[in-house]
């Protein structure tokens, strides 16, 4: 089966070993795909509640009716140390239903890993960087000011078989891209010397790849901030700053597994320049195999009511206007150009926004603090989840992308594709 991602040895051995332990309380998955569109290795979510019965100790087993397998990985999305949804990924054609019988094992289960987080930390000058999970930038971190970076790629980074990314956690929280040219993961190490400490050494090409976007003072590919009564403001600031406008920026990596890995990043207290208001914001990050790109998901609070949500698409090196097109149930905004560094190689950028949320685009300022991008202008309520995605399609990753039509195409499917929710029926076996 096409979802099966062990290798075929490996795989008669580790079912045949399961076999005779799993579980018979167990239950059963109706996949209905009621659309006449084929899914691809489309993301699914069981919330745990829904299961019946689980086995806290134990792995789950999903298999077709042919006792074929799909992968699955029991997920912690609200980050309470607890998991409570079963993602998994299935091919479903259109207007087709499938069934998938969830068991239990106490036998480990390594499925192919293709996606990770990526987070380290140098929590001084004379020390060397640590992998953490969790962790605090406070004001006066600034690496101008420490004379030092203190994370390895400026930040956390995550990636797919397809893409990766980094935020700058160093209070800039500008999106970049990692280009990939090969499936599996790229080294544990990027961003760490011989030494031990933090260096720039991923803007040379690799055998996985390496950073390939110019980011500036934008935020990058999917970085968000506000626009207050018409004026654009930064959640953060830039490299020339000396104090960052957000009191306490609280970093986590929930999740970082085989199918799915997922961050939350909480900014405390953010005070734009220039104004007398205090924001509370909350993003969640999170990505699984197949798609050039990410999904994220911003909160504001102590919001005003005269605000607008801006997102970002860089346009440093690019000089072709903005192209727009709706597909499902988005918008989709993006460019293509050779708008890599020194404009070596083909590159497609887009934000695919939900339709009834987008208020259309405006130019970034040429002088201040957020500069260089294409903004997109989304409505923003207090505490309502603003649920968007970014898309990095690089020609090394696949040739087609040097052609914009191919992009185009790549990214109308994609629409489609995160438009379709199948329906799922749980039964007790």
């Amino acid at each position: 089966m096409k979802n099966s991602k062990l290798p075929v040895v490996m795989l008669m051995i580790t079912l045949f070993a399961c076999q005779s332990k799993l579980k018979e309380d167990h239950v059963v998955f109706i996949i209905e795909n009621e659309s006449n569109i084929d899914l691809f290795e489309k993301a699914l979510l069981v919330p745990r509640e829904k299961l019946v019965s689980d086995k806290e100790n134990e792995q789950p087993i999903l298999l077709t009716e042919n006792n074929d397998t799909v992968p699955a990985q029991r997920s912690d999305m609200d980050g309470n140390g607890e998991w409570d949804n079963l993602f998994f990924l299935m091919d479903l054609p259109g207007q087709t239903e499938k069934r998938l019988t969830l068991h239990w094992t106490s036998e480990s289960l390594n499925w192919e890993e293709r996606t990770y987080v990526r987070f380290g930390v140098r929590p001084s000058e004379e020390d060397t960087v640590r992998p953490m999970k969790k962790h605090t930038f406070y004001p006066h971190m600034l690496p101008g000011v420490m004379g030092y970076q203190p994370y390895q790629t400026d930040g956390p980074s995550w990636e797919n078989d397809k893409v990766g990314f980094r935020h700058y956690l160093d209070g800039r929280n500008s999106k970049d891209v990692f280009g990939k040219k090969q499936s599996k993961m790229s080294p544990r190490n990027v961003g760490i010397n011989q030494e031990g400490v933090t260096e720039d050494n991923y803007h040379v090409m690799e055998d996985w790849g390496r950073d390939i976007l110019s980011v500036g003072t934008s935020v990058g590919i999917g970085g968000f901030s506000l626009m207050i009564d018409n004026r654009v403001v930064r959640l953060g600031v830039t490299q020339r700053d000396s104090l960052n406008n957000v009191a306490k920026t609280i970093f986590n990596v929930v999740e970082s597994g085989p199918l799915f890995s997922l961050t939350q990043t909480e900014y405390k207290d953010w005070k734009p320049e220039e104004t007398d208001r205090v924001y509370q914001v909350s993003e969640q990050t999170e990505i699984w195999p197949g798609f050039y790109g990410y999904q994220n998901t911003v909160r504001f609070q102590q919001l005003r009511g005269d605000e607008k949500g801006v997102i970002g698409l860089v346009n440093i090196n690019t000089d072709k206007p903005l192209s727009i097109m709706e597909k499902g149930k988005f918008t989709i905004l993006y460019t293509h150009d050779k708008q890599t560094y020194d404009k070596e190689w083909y590159l497609g950028l887009a934000l695919i926004i939900p339709s009834d949320i987008y208020r259309g685009w405006e130019m970034a300022p040429k002088e201040g603090q957020l500069t260089d991008s294409f903004l997109a202008v989304v409505n923003v309520n207090e505490g309502t989840p603003l649920t968007y995605y970014s898309v990095a399609a690089w020609e090394m990753a696949d040739p087609g992308f040097r052609e914009e039509k191919y992009f185009k195409e790549y990214l109308l499917d994609l629409s489609e594709q995160l438009s379709i929710k199948p329906k799922i029926t749980i039964k007790k076996n």
